[in-house]
């Protein structure tokens, strides 16, 4: 062969090779197999502290196996059976079926222990698992699973008397939705059980409507807008047999919250966590079960607000009677603090710029802590570790990765998932130390290097006032042109502490497909979103949506040097992201020119007491800043187009936020777009969700793409 023919057919094939393949419209929205992402090993957990059981395949084609993995040894074997160990003894479960409470033993047939037209709520086992407590209509009760004996814990529930369910506020903001209103808690011993007696007698009643049926209903929900009467709330603690309550010794009538209530390990002691309803105070008060008596055992006061903890992790006790663990952002970050016993504080344990911290494991022998937090960039989540007296704090976690970790059951080993925007999921597994062992697997397809795919990136834009280094995750078009401009969509949420913006690998057939049509997708947080400390999100206190605007106008300033055009920028969000993209069409209107608004608050005293008052406080007290951060102040502003979308029985964000908007904006004269989903809550699903999105993407397409959607896209 000649040497230029030699040369030229180089050259042809290393420009058939260069070519990388694109992904198809099955591939993108359809869910077809593309070769692009593989499979990770399932962990299944640790069998102990040095063997790690995962469920993968040998080769692509073969079936799923078990594995253990010897982490002191390094080897790896094959076992046919689940090795990970079960909770010891019988494994009990309880369950409500046709409005009844059961019982189920493994192995065994389901035993009733109720019998009644009433529905039982929230059936709870004790610890030693002999019994159960649940409510029914809003009494609280008890039975004994071996004798098969109901006791009835209280007598006054009613419609406004509320015994160990929870009034709405509470549920929403307090206790938190995973409680499902349930408001009592088993003492460690079995012995006592202590719960929440609510009185909604004076808390509003707001009513929401239904349309189904000829005269349709009224669902009539106790509902403390800001400003409004709260619940009174009595603590009382009985014995699991019931009897004598104890009422702790708080003056219900106080305007005041309480949260979840911790008891100490040894079942002697209460813990409750007290507020004031201008939520500056927190005071854990230690109730005697048998007096109702209390003493402050913590106490701590901000200049803006503490949040108060829902889910029981503000707390954590030390075993062998050493004290306890306390989580606190008092220092402007998340930290971690020694207490004795007493409340009387020993030491620090954590130091630097902790956010989303979370203990993992204790380590009482050696006196050490394991935690992660968001602390060595405030997108990315690492492992450390730190002695309890403050000293020795490490990063156990490698690389600019977020990290997902499974500590072994002593803390000798972990196993870790990691990824980046720009790198897909690997898991690997590394001593305590932090030293890699082995790496478990790579989610990176076969095929990944073929094809095309858009760029995704985490970006940080200087805040127009030069404090903070604002964080983004942009997805660039796909074979995008720095010459050209490209149409925005940015999808937020904002609020305070309620960050999105993560380095983490997140693969999406539809994100590829919008890349693919042109669009540039941001993700996009302000100051106030939990990268900048307890200090960042002091900013929005009484001045809820003027800093995420204020930063996210500074962001879209940077866009648009960077291929946005300015004629077609989008903004969508439901719920708090609702009310920003709201207030984006109106006061940031000469940003951002198109928007969906989901489930939007659209002025804060339409909104409940205890989120809205944490950082407005109440309207009596900042009525400046409800009137700025209120959407219809900022209505004659209005351009582009909003799209205005809401469930008729949001029990949440009532659909009285989106009607006011809605004539205000017709007061105004001016055009935008309504959707009612009849029945729908703070959400809804079926074919209604597919009709929202259906007609959410059919609005990008028109307004920012400026073309007819494509029958690919419906669903």
């Amino acid at each position: 062969m000649k040497k230029r023919n030699l040369l030229m057919l180089l050259l042809l094939t290393a420009t058939v090779y260069g070519q990388k393949k694109q992904l198809t419209e099955a591939q993108m929205l359809r869910g077809a197999s593309s070769g692009v992402i593989g499979t990770l090993p399932r962990v299944m957990g640790w069998i102990d502290d040095n063997r790690l059981q995962i469920q993968k395949k040998e080769h692509p084609d073969s079936a799923l196996k078990m594995f253990v993995i010897d982490a002191k040894t390094g080897k790896t074997s094959v076992t046919a059976t689940d090795l990970v160990p079960k909770e010891s003894g019988p494994a009990l479960s309880v369950f409500v079926r046709d409005n009844d409470v059961y019982v189920s033993v493994s192995g065994q047939s389901a035993k009733q222990l109720t019998k009644t037209p009433e529905t039982e709520v929230n059936p709870t086992l004790s610890p030693d698992k002999e019994w159960v407590a649940f409510t029914r209509k809003n009494d609280l009760y008890t039975v004994h699973i071996g004798s098969g004996k109901e006791y009835r814990i209280t007598s006054d529930g009613t419609d406004l008397i509320l015994n160990g369910y929870a009034s709405w506020v509470y549920f929403e903001e307090i206790l938190g939705r995973p409680t499902r209103y349930k408001s009592f808690w088993w003492s460690p011993d079995s012995r006592n059980i202590v719960f929440m007696r609510m009185d909604d007698t004076k808390v509003p009643l707001f009513p929401i409507y239904g349309e189904t049926g000829q005269h349709g209903y009224a669902e009539n929900t106790r509902y403390p807008k800001a400003g409004d009467p709260n619940p009174t709330v009595k603590i009382g603690i009985t014995a699991a047999e019931g009897g004598k309550i104890t009422w702790a010794d708080f003056n219900d009538q106080d305007d005041q919250y309480f949260g979840m209530p911790y008891w100490t390990p040894d079942g002697k002691t209460l813990l409750v966590q007290w507020m004031n309803r201008g939520q500056d105070q927190l005071i854990v008060y230690a109730v005697d079960p048998t007096s109702g008596s209390k003493k402050p055992l913590y106490s701590e006061q901000q200049k803006t607000w503490i949040d108060l903890d829902d889910q029981g992790g503000r707390i954590q006790f030390l075993h062998g009677n050493k004290g306890f663990i306390l989580q606190s952002d008092k220092d402007g970050w998340e930290q971690l603090y020694w207490h004795n016993a007493d409340g009387s504080l020993r030491n620090a344990i954590t130091s630097g710029n902790n956010w989303s911290t979370n203990i993992v494991h204790i380590d009482t022998a050696k006196n050490i802590v394991y935690f992660t937090s968001r602390q060595e960039n405030s997108t990315r989540t690492d492992l450390y570790r730190v002695g309890l007296d403050g000293k020795n704090q490490q990063r156990l976690t490698f690389g600019d990765f977020t990290h997902n970790t499974i500590l072994s059951p002593n803390g000798t080993y972990f196993v870790t998932r990691y990824s980046n925007a720009g790198s897909p999921d690997k898991l690997a597994l590394l001593n305590n130390k932090g030293k890699l062992l082995m790496e478990l697997g790579d989610s990176k397809g076969a095929d990944f290097d073929n094809y095309d795919l858009a760029k995704t990136e985490i970006i940080r834009i200087p805040s127009e006032d030069g404090v903070f280094q604002l964080p983004i995750r942009i997805t660039w078009p796909l074979n995008y042109d720095p010459s050209k401009k490209y149409p925005v969509m940015i999808n937020i949420y904002g609020g305070p502490n309620a960050g999105t913006v993560r380095d983490g690998w997140q693969f999406n057939g539809q994100t590829q497909w919008w890349a693919k049509e042109g669009l540039i997708q941001v993700a996009m947080d302000h100051r106030a979103s939990g990268h900048f400390g307890k200090a960042g999100v002091n900013y929005m206190h009484r001045s809820l949506g003027k800093w995420e605007l204020k930063d996210w106008i500074t962001i879209v300033k940077w866009l648009r040097e960077h291929g946005a055009d300015s004629t077609r920028v989008g903004i969508a969000g439901f719920s708090y992201g609702g009310y920003m993209t709201s207030m984006a069409l109106t006061a940031g209107a000469g940003y951002f020119t198109h928007g969906l608004a989901g489930g939007s608050v659209t002025d804060w005293k339409l909104y409940d007491s205890h989120y809205t008052e944490r950082f407005m406080d109440t309207p009596a007290e900042n009525p400046d800043g409800y009137a700025a951060g209120s959407v219809m102040t900022y209505a004659d502003k209005y351009k582009g187009l909003l799209r205005i979308y809401h469930g008729t029985m949001d029990d949440n964000v009532h659909m009285q936020n989106s009607l006011q908007l809605i004539r205000k904006l017709q007061d105004s004269k001016k055009h935008f777009e309504f959707m009612l989903y009849p029945g729908g809550r703070h959400g809804w699903g079926g074919n209604q969700n597919l009709h929202s999105t259906n007609e959410n993407n059919a609005f990008i397409y028109q307004n920012l793409l400026k073309k007819d959607i494509p029958a690919a896209m419906i669903r």
